[in-house]
């Protein structure tokens, strides 16, 4: 994809499928624990298989119109399970981010409007997970990854993303 260095960002990345999940949030609140569940949810079958990208550090860059997440150099691999410390796992080289999950965000809602599940990271706009403090994110997460919201999409069939107009509004499940 490319292989130029980028911002470096205090977040997690968990390449699901085809897309990568960026997990940010302040420390502490449960990054990385998000990201080995998905792991785990992968493996299990929940979701499409799932890999490590990053854990605590990553590099983000814009790359033809997509954000595309990579491990910070000296991180890969390793990824932080409470309790048990640091580990290595299989990890992928890089992802486009096809969604973030803000932990901790004071905007959560539990029907949050259309404008809360979007974010512009680096001017690229990506559906979003607002998690308010104490929820338990994995489940909001599986539940985007598989399911549509049940709105279609608004764009005309040539700017659609599948080419018709007449499909679901995009999510990481439906790419």
């Amino acid at each position: 994809m490319t292989s130029r260095a980028g911002a470096s960002v205090h977040a997690s990345a968990v390449k699901v499928g085809n897309r990568a999940v960026l997990i940010r949030g302040p420390s502490g609140v449960g990054k990385s624990r998000l990201a080995f569940e998905l792991i785990l949810a992968g493996r299990s079958g929940q979701i499409p298989h799932a890999v490590l990208v990053g854990d605590d550090r990553v590099l983000l860059q814009v790359y033809e119109g997509q954000l595309v997440v990579r491990p910070a150099r000296e991180l890969a691999g390793l990824i932080e399970i409470r309790g048990l410390g640091i580990r290595r796992c299989d990890f992928a080289e890089e992802a486009v981010v096809g969604m973030v999950v803000d932990l901790s965000a004071p905007d959560a809602e539990r029907l949050p409007p259309p404008e809360a599940l979007l974010t512009a990271a680096y001017g690229v706009l990506i559906p979003r997970i607002p998690v308010g403090p104490g929820m338990h994110p994995l489940p909001l997460v599986v539940a985007a990854l598989t399911t549509t919201d049940g709105v279609v999409c608004p764009r005309s069939s040539a700017d659609c993303l599948k080419g018709i107009g007449n499909h679901m509004s995009r999510t990481i499940a439906t790419e």
